[in-house]
């Protein structure tokens, strides 16, 4: 596709754009915490690991648009067969297109693989700064044009921004909204500090939780950049499998992407890992960026009360609070989040839809739904654990 001297392809995985090409478009001039799930470190670990690859129905089609040969925008993008690993759920789209005699995959979808959280998805290079809007036209009119060179059904642009959700409706996206739940530090000294502005029955509740783990003679250890060794990563994703493959069957990431993102960008990696009786019982991953804390995945070799709670919820305050992090993202789902401090926020995905048909029905769809997550969010704030001013 081309509009003047600018110029839209795909451009495959991320190894045939390059570090210094993405992250110019990834990365903010002066950035010195970038956001870990924009950067080329973690796309490239991914699928050079086969975690995000052709096997396993996720096929890089990375969008790339051009001026005089120099890239000025980029948009990460998938060729897909199933709708697994997205966090934004469309299977009853897929069937009722199927019943109808329509074939939902292959589908495009522009997102990071496995992670749902919010982050740019139309990335504009620092060089292309002034034109960025133009840029940012070019990625949706050629990723939608992408849907009918590759034989797709659609493209989904999900945990976007709400900015460029905005951009992709003013340019015929439909528009969907879900939640997630976010802890903010309002500038707490201590966890106590924190405690304290819970109501008296929240506040009990979190300290017998924490008092149960603690009485299991469990301990902590944050790990990041270099203290994170081969061993830590053995340990750890032998948690991640065992939880991981009771609760999906099969999980995604394999072994080579952990030592692959604690190699390459390990500066911006939080490991919790708890501790008893000298050994490791459980871990939570985190990446740091942006100011934020993101929680990731865990895993445990055995069931202690609460251990779930205090690894991924509590530890990750307490860094949060040592560190002065604004903000921890603690990832898809899970309304118990709510009682631990986490507060109900509306993520967004856009969507272009083909088959005129499928894009009415599922255009009537998102207008109710869309009223109904705000209803939803609007009411779990309602019951959230702080005390009432």
């Amino acid at each position: 596709m081309t509009q003047s001297n600018f110029t839209a392809r795909i451009a495959g995985p991320a190894s045939n754009i390059g570090v210094v090409a993405w992250n110019s478009c990834a990365i903010p001039k002066h950035a010195t915490d970038p956001h870990p799930f924009l950067r080329y470190e973690f796309f490239d670990a991914l699928e050079q690991s086969g975690s995000a690859s052709v096997s396993t129905g996720w096929r890089p089609c990375h969008l790339v648009v051009e001026q005089d040969g120099e890239i000025r925008g980029l948009m990460p993008l998938y060729l897909k067969s199933h709708s697994q690993g997205e966090y934004v759920f469309d299977w009853g789209w897929a069937d009722a297109f199927k019943r109808a005699g329509g074939a939902y995959y292959p589908k495009l979808q522009a997102s990071v693989p496995f992670t749902p959280v919010t982050g740019r998805r139309l990335l504009v290079s620092r060089t292309g700064e002034a034109n960025a809007d133009k840029t940012r036209r070019m990625l949706l009119s050629a990723g939608a044009s992408a849907v009918s060179q590759l034989n797709a059904s659609s493209l989904h642009i999900t945990f976007l921004t709400e900015s460029e959700w905005q951009f992709a409706a003013a340019h015929g996206f439909l528009r969907r909204t879900d939640q997630q739940f976010h802890w903010y530090n309002r500038g707490y000294s201590s966890f106590e500090d924190f405690l304290a502005e819970l109501s008296s029955q929240k506040r009990k509740n979190l300290r017998k939780e924490r008092a149960a783990v603690v009485a299991e003679g469990v301990g902590f250890e944050w790990l990041s950049g270099g203290d994170i060794t081969e061993a830590h990563w053995d340990a750890f994703f032998a948690f991640y499998m065992d939880t991981g493959g009771r609760k999906w069957g099969r999980p995604y990431l394999t072994r080579e992407f952990f030592s692959r993102v604690g190699e390459s960008m390990g500066e911006q990696i939080v490991l919790i890992l708890a501790k008893r009786a000298g050994h490791y019982v459980a871990g939570a991953l985190n990446f740091f960026g942006e100011g934020i804390l993101f929680g990731r995945n865990w895993g445990a070799s055995e069931f202690i009360p609460f251990l779930h709670f205090e690894t991924c919820y509590y530890q990750a305050i307490e860094y949060a609070i040592a560190h002065g992090v604004q903000r921890v993202e603690a990832g898809a789902q899970g309304e118990h989040k709510l009682l631990r401090g986490y507060l109900p926020v509306p993520t967004y995905s856009a969507h272009y839809i083909a088959h005129a048909g499928l894009r009415r029905a599922v255009a009537e769809y998102l207008t109710a739904e869309r009223a109904a997550a705000a209803e939803t969010i609007e009411l779990l704030a309602e019951h959230a654990p702080y005390r009432r001013a």
